[in-house]
């Protein structure tokens, strides 16, 4: 009788602890930011049995360069897909800003050299209004220092060229929000810092919101305000210091690509703790980064 009491109580316990399990599962998702150009609350998504992404929250805000970094198979384009609409949720919501304009460079854009294009008029083919088509194309291809590819044919571009020019596209759209897919792959390691680099100056200079989705972490973390490590779940979040120093980042990148990110430094006029909250100047702590 004992033994039938005994494991009757460990059957509801563990009835209990699951029960709250799935309820803390299936809580409330949190409200989204009105302020956002994009806001998703509690995404889920699931393929052939498989967890693509798991209770994902994540918001970009005006003139915020967002970084989203994980390994192979963590979700980073799916949940690009479901943020822009082009994919729908199992579960969860998505809140776009009200007329939101995106500019999109792709992971991969293949030319087709049987088509003779030139740059100018590939860039041109993404505006939103013929009229505005020399003056927005000139102006996008100057803001990429591209203005002397105008003429050239598509298929004779460098691999850095053609970045160069697919963003100048995006940019014709006149964006709020420019969302880049790992488009410097088969860009060489300076080819890369530079594009990075004109990415900041584009954001500064045009003031859209950026979400950018790569592997080149320290490359792309030295230019972010702030990044989002997934792995279908969002494991850490917060400014590129702080989530460098993050046990998961760690976990999922090795300690060599933690020490490695020492590397950058990021100079402020004021420190950040490991939460990424900032610091008023003069003050100090053993735990301060950046």
């Amino acid at each position: 009788m004992e033994g039938r009491d005994g494991a009757g109580r460990g059957r509801t316990v563990l009835a209990r602890a699951q029960g709250h399990q799935q309820a803390a599962t299936e809580a409330e998702p949190s409200a989204h930011d009105p302020g956002a150009l994009v806001s998703a609350r509690s995404l889920w998504l699931t393929r052939g049995g498989r967890a693509i992404l798991q209770g994902v929250d994540i918001d970009v805000q005006p003139r915020e360069i967002v970084t989203l970094i994980g390994p192979n198979g963590a979700g980073k384009t799916t949940l690009v897909r479901v943020l822009l609409g082009l994919e729908r949720p199992d579960k969860g919501s998505t809140l776009r800003k009200e007329g939101l304009i995106v500019g999109y460079v792709p992971q991969r854009f293949e030319v087709d050299r049987a088509i003779p294009v030139t740059a100018g008029r590939f860039v041109a083919l993404g505006r939103r209004a013929a009229e505005e088509e020399e003056e927005e194309t000139a102006r996008a291809l100057a803001d990429v220092g591209a203005p002397h590819l105008a003429e050239h044919q598509l298929s004779d571009l460098s691999g850095g060229e053609l970045q160069r020019v697919v963003l100048a596209r995006a940019l014709v759209r006149r964006p709020h929000l420019l969302v880049l897919d790992e488009f410097v792959r088969g860009v060489d390691y300076a080819g890369e810092a530079e594009l990075y680099t004109l990415i900041g100056q584009l954001r500064s200079e045009r003031g859209f919101g950026v979400l950018l989705v790569s592997h080149d972490l320290h490359v792309v973390m030295a230019q972010s305000d702030r990044v989002v490590c997934i792995n279908r779940h969002v494991c850490c979040s917060g400014v590129p210091e702080s989530v460098a120093q993050h046990p998961e980042y760690e976990r999922l990148f090795g300690p060599q690509a933690a020490r490695a990110f020492g590397l950058y430094h990021h100079h402020h006029d004021h420190h950040h703790d490991l939460a990424g909250e900032p610091r008023p100047p003069g003050s100090s702590s053993p735990l301060d980064v950046g």
